[in-house]
């Protein structure tokens, strides 16, 4: 069993090299001794599965159905679609956990699981313990544990599309967009979603596919939005809506074809959210732009910068009563009038409604942010034993020459002024063998100086570690 597969957030992997029947089949064992184990009613405890479109995800279903089933642990088998449906129903029906099958924004051969445990996400220390007890083996519950074990196929498509309506749109006028799903699992939904609140859609790739021939179901990379942006100036849309794979993340094109990051999607969000819930907690991670912190504080709210990671973040809004959350990802959270999981479906309809309740575009609502220079996330292969510490060196050289670290996660190294803004980001990635930079000024003169000083620290401290 390749130990890497068992990630920070979730466990993924190439699904015919690393995800074999015995590992899912494992996976169900071990998460069903685990729900067993903090189970004190009666009745046999629940778990929701569902999956994506993925070609593997029927094989992996099987096998990890086949480990939950040796628990004693009843399935309620939701079906395919989107991944907060997954979310959704684990809630709303007060079961013990979930587990999507889905690899995401991944390619079409890799596949993999995301799990919540009593509402709450199930990552770190917790996938950690699966992946032991994966490896020690977890025997079968007893004869009498299994023989109230069964698989429920239940259809939650029609409570589910009722919650997004109901709570994510109360637009005013008219509005015509374009989704582009990307052939993944979000796709038929979505649609739906959008009609059903009185929204005129043109579906791009919104069928399922799960070879994704179209292109990458990834919305933070520009190329895998050039169809959708070519439709919305084609179409004069008022908005282009982009999912991933599993749609968890949305990604956004305004009506004249520009990106709006997942930074800028919050700023919209946040000065909505802000009108009706002043003083608010909002949470950004630490590779948002600094017009994020500060728009949320111009606008009354109360700025908080996280760790970069669903699951870290889904934690933190619990933990502060934060109302809104969001990642460059496209990861969008909120609490407001939600469930506080990120859910790609809903942040489309709630950023619908901001422009249909307003007589300015989206491009005019953000006119008044300053305008910086930023990079996209930059990687530098670094091996995990040592990128912690290259880290730790970047971080310790910037505090020694008087400079303001952020160490949340990693180190943001403040460059410039509350005026002028500048910052150069180092942090080690959670899910692989790589550094990630990531660097903001309001020149490129300034852009290129902050990032030569960060990288050279960070090459220096690589050698010497003989990365």
């Amino acid at each position: 069993m390749n130990p890497h597969i068992f990630r920070e957030y979730d466990i993924r992997g190439v699904a015919d090299r690393d995800l074999s029947d015995e590992v899912a089949e494992g996976i169900g064992r071990a998460f069903g001794a685990r729900v067993k184990a903090s189970h004190t009613e009666l009745k046999p405890p629940a778990v929701v599965v569902g999956r994506d479109c993925r070609v593997s995800g029927p094989r992996l279903y099987t096998a990890l159905v086949r480990g939950l089933l040796s628990q004693g642990v009843r399935v309620w088998d939701i079906g395919v679609g989107p991944t907060p449906m997954v979310y959704y129903a684990a809630q709303e029906f007060h079961v013990r956990g979930g587990i999507m099958i889905t690899g995401s924004h991944n390619p079409g051969d890799e596949n993999g699981f995301k799990m919540v445990l009593d509402k709450a996400s199930f990552f770190g220390a917790d996938i950690q313990t699966l992946m032991a007890a994966i490896v020690a083996g977890v025997p079968d519950a007893s004869e009498a544990a299994r023989s109230e074990a069964s698989v429920l196929t239940i259809d939650v498509r029609e409570l589910y599309l009722q919650a997004l309506v109901t709570r994510g749109y109360k637009g005013a006028k008219k509005m015509r967009v374009v989704l582009d799903a990307g052939n993944g699992s979000g796709g038929p939904l979505g649609v739906e979603a959008l009609r059903r609140a009185g929204i005129e859609v043109e579906p791009l790739y919104c069928d399922m596919d799960g070879t994704f021939p179209n292109h990458h179901p990834d919305p933070t990379v520009p190329k895998n939005l050039e169809a959708l942006i070519a439709r919305v100036q084609e179409t004069k849309a008022d908005l282009g809506l982009a999912f991933d794979g599993d749609a968890d993340r949305l990604g956004g094109v305004d009506g004249e074809g520009n990106i709006l990051w997942g930074d800028k999607l919050m700023v919209l969000f946040g000065r909505a959210l802000l009108k009706t819930n002043p003083g608010a907690t909002i949470i950004g991670e630490v590779k948002c732009s600094q017009t994020l912190y500060d728009d949320i504080a111009k606008h009354g709210g109360t700025p908080l910068m996280w760790k970069t990671g669903h699951s870290l973040i889904k934690t933190k809004m619990k933990e502060t009563g934060a109302l809104l959350a969001g990642e460059m990802s496209g990861h969008l959270f909120f609490a407001d009038r939600y469930f506080g999981y990120d859910d790609a479906l809903y942040a489309a309809l709630r950023l619908v409604e901001i422009a249909s309740n307003s007589d300015a575009t989206i491009l005019q609502q953000l006119a008044d942010l300053p305008v910086l220079q930023s990079t996209p996330e930059l990687r530098v292969d670094c091996p995990d034993a040592v990128k912690f510490e290259v880290v730790q060196e970047v971080l310790k050289h910037f505090r020694a020459e008087g400079f303001e670290v952020n160490d949340v996660d990693g180190a943001r190294i403040t460059f410039g002024t509350p005026a002028a803004p500048a910052w150069g980001l180092v942090r080690a990635s959670n899910t692989g063998p790589i550094l990630v930079l990531r660097f903001e000024a309001p020149s490129e003169a300034e852009l290129t100086r902050i990032r030569g000083l960060v990288e050279a620290v960070v090459t220096c401290a690589r050698a010497s570690r003989g990365a």
